[in-house]
């Protein structure tokens, strides 16, 4: 993702699938350039209370996480960078 603040890390975690079909994903949708891993049997995505996809958990420098279901998009995806980056 370009253009986001550097203070801002972006890990993307598949679920439902297998690490090949991650991969296939990550390379499909050009999103090599942020860090992905493979949560096959649902751990992070229990831990965070997510039951779909997409989803996006954000968590603060103090560890407070915020989850928020659905798509947001590049424009949202940098909005919600920006504002995390600016508390």
């Amino acid at each position: 993702m370009q253009n986001g603040p550097a203070e801002v890390t972006i890990i993307g975690v598949a679920g439902r699938d297998d690490a090949d079909a991650m991969a296939a994903f990550v390379e499909d949708h050009g999103v090599s350039d942020i860090v992905h891993i493979s949560d096959e049997e649902l751990i992070i995505w229990r831990e965070l209370g997510i039951t779909s996809q997409p989803a996006w958990a954000y968590v603060n420098d103090d560890g407070t996480v915020e989850v928020e279901q659905g798509a947001l998009g590049e424009e949202g995806i940098l909005a919600k960078m920006n504002e995390l980056a600016a508390a």
